[in-house]
């Protein structure tokens, strides 16, 4: 079976389903390929604000809304001996409240979403392998034209498409099978195991359907997130060498590790009292990584097929869209002729690693607010020079703190650094509140306005996502 397409979508995950829904809505002849069949289950529960405007821009917000998810209106951090909340109600944020979900329907609603916008989605069809015009001894050197397919149902096929949205996951069908193009951050080289609770007690001194973050003494974090069905997701973060030192002190058991971990954390633990685990353990390690690049001929790296970080802030499933709609705006505004590819391809680069960059920085300055303090897990948690170099993440700190009165500082020879002696300074003569920004819409900006344009280019959402350039008059 040899077939065309205009997009073929490898995954359909929030970002494949994302692009797939935009670009169908335009009339573009858009295949998904998706090796499961939804609903399945994913981790990343909670969802941030910034969200909600690109529900918006899909048209899927009234779907959500409806669905009974938790409103998650703030968060409450419980980090380094100190306590405080955040209210997404407050000044300056995009939105009054997110959601935590329950993943596998989440995702399921967002791919019925692009179903019925018109995408041809194929559940249990694997992508085996793309193909490129040419390929060099150190890999693919020509434009990506066609993917070999297999499923269950319709047996294998090749399809040929004039552009490819890799959306596949940590598997990474193009980074790590065909261009070797993806590396582990050696700064959060970490391990999450997880689980889900029934009978917990809520977060009395949070806001309503707050996630709560804590840390612990030394060697980790804990998440805690209300779910719809009643359940508490409860999860551990911790360096590798912290959990292995601490797996083999508990002769090997991993729900020990994570038993004593919860034990160690009074707050969390308060609420766990007459609460009872009821699912098995789940865990990942090293799961903070890159791609030397995001966009090549013929395809975009989307989501986490493209890079993901350290779950601290819970900007999973924000990526995965933000990349979603943009390789969407990109991949339609070639189809169209108002832009050429080139031009294209530069902005989704930028516009991606920026939004990478930023929340990179954030994620690594928040580990390190308490660095003064003798703990090896926040110590360890610092940007490498091989992390930085690739990333340009100075210029990304200068985006971040824009329009601060203390702009020399960024001349330092750490960016966090710096980023950390700024946010440390009281607002308005109180503390900040909600360091790292978990929500707020100027650290996670949406390239709408030729302000915050990338390569010249920026997104215009009306009455489709297109990208103009900033001398479009």
């Amino acid at each position: 079976m040899r077939e065309e397409t205009d997009v073929l979508v490898v995954g359909g995950g929030p970002a494949g389903a994302t692009a797939a829904a935009l670009l169908a809505r335009q009339g573009h002849q858009v295949r998904v390929l998706e090796r499961q069949r939804f609903p399945r289950y994913h981790v990343g529960e909670s969802l941030l604000p910034s969200l909600l405007p690109l529900l918006d821009v899909l048209g899927a917000r009234e779907t959500v809304e409806a669905h009974g998810f938790v409103r998650k209106t703030g968060a409450f951090y419980g980090w380094g001996g100190q306590e405080w909340s955040l209210g997404f109600d407050e000044p300056g944020r995009p939105a009054a409240y997110s959601f935590q979900v329950i993943r596998s329907q989440f995702d399921h609603l967002l791919l019925e979403h692009a179903r019925a916008q018109g995408a041809d989605v194929r559940e249990e069809a694997r992508a085996q392998r793309v193909d490129f015009e040419a390929v060099g001894e150190s890999g693919p050197t020509g434009r990506a034209v066609e993917a070999t397919w297999a499923s269950r149902d319709e047996g294998a096929g090749h399809i040929r498409f004039r552009h490819l949205i890799d959306a596949s996951g940590r598997a990474g069908l193009l980074a790590t099978r065909h261009l070797g193009s993806r590396r582990v951050h050696d700064a959060f080289r970490n391990v999450a195991t997880w689980s889900y609770w029934r009978g917990a007690t809520p977060l009395a001194a949070a806001p309503s359907g707050a996630i709560g973050v804590f840390s612990l003494p030394n060697d980790g974090w804990l998440w805690a997130i209300p779910l719809h069905d009643s359940t508490l997701s409860v999860g551990l973060v911790t360096d590798k060498r912290s959990f292995a030192h601490a797996r083999q002190a508990a002769g090997g058991s991993l729900q020990t590790v994570y038993d004593e971990a919860i034990a160690r954390c009074s707050l969390l633990a308060g609420l766990l009292t007459s609460a009872h685990q009821i699912a098995p353990l789940k865990t990942e390690s090293d799961y903070s990584y890159v791609s030397e690049t995001f966009s090549g001929p013929g395809w975009f790296l989307a989501g986490d097929a493209a890079c993901f970080l350290d779950p601290l802030l819970s900007t999973g499933v924000h990526l995965a869209m933000y990349s979603g709609l943009l390789a969407a705006a990109s991949i339609n505004s070639m189809l169209v002729g108002d832009v050429d590819e080139e031009a294209a391809r530069a902005f989704y680069q930028q516009a991606y690693q920026h939004a990478y960059e930023r929340l990179l920085i954030l994620v690594s300055a928040f580990y390190r607010i308490h660095s003064g303090r003798d703990s090896y897990f926040r110590t360890a948690q610092q940007l490498s020079h091989r992390d930085q170099t690739p990333l340009r993440l100075h210029e990304s700190f200068l985006n971040i703190i824009t329009g601060a009165e203390d702009l020399h500082d960024s001349q330092a020879d750490d960016p966090v650094d710096t980023f950390l002696r700024t946010v440390r300074q009281p607002v308005n003569g109180q503390c900040p509140q909600g360091l790292a920004g978990h929500g707020t819409s100027h650290l996670l900006p949406l390239p709408t306005t030729p302000a915050h344009a990338s390569a010249g280019l920026y997104l215009n959402l009306q009455p489709h996502p297109h990208l103009r350039p900033t001398d479009h008059t």
